[in-house]
């Protein structure tokens, strides 16, 4: 058995500003590459652990959209996360909101275009 989700793509106009954004909002830092002719910068990722491969990519068949495939993000602190995106350059798209007991959701629209879900896991306190 697998998890049938193994790897996304954000599409990108521009990689040095994807880069910084996401740099900036996240904290994290981006190993550039290239496939078949398009930039990638390749999230990190550490085996053995919840979660899927992705990258920032350009090239011709990149078109960013805030229309299309909807991603959700892990983060611990979804507030503090919503909010340096915004001042990264980010759109509001959707509130921070509990949806269930112990999950907060919330949605940005990045500099590329591309709308992006984050979600935010607690346990709650017994």
């Amino acid at each position: 058995m697998f998890n049938i989700a193994m790897h996304f793509e954000i599409p990108v106009t521009d990689m040095a500003r994807a880069t910084a954004f996401y740099r900036r909002v996240f904290g994290i830092e981006f190993e550039l590459i290239q496939i078949d002719g398009n930039e990638m910068a390749l999230f990190p990722l550490t085996e053995g652990v919840e979660g899927c491969s992705g990258a920032l990519a350009k090239g011709e068949s990149y078109v960013p959209s805030i229309d299309g495939t909807r991603i959700y993000l892990a983060v611990s602190e979804i507030e503090r996360v919503m909010a340096t995106a915004q001042a990264a350059g980010a759109r509001l798209l959707y509130p921070v909101t509990q949806v269930g007991e112990g999950i907060k959701v919330a949605e940005f629209q990045d500099p590329e275009g591309n709308r992006i879900a984050l979600q935010e896991r607690w346990l709650p306190v017994s």
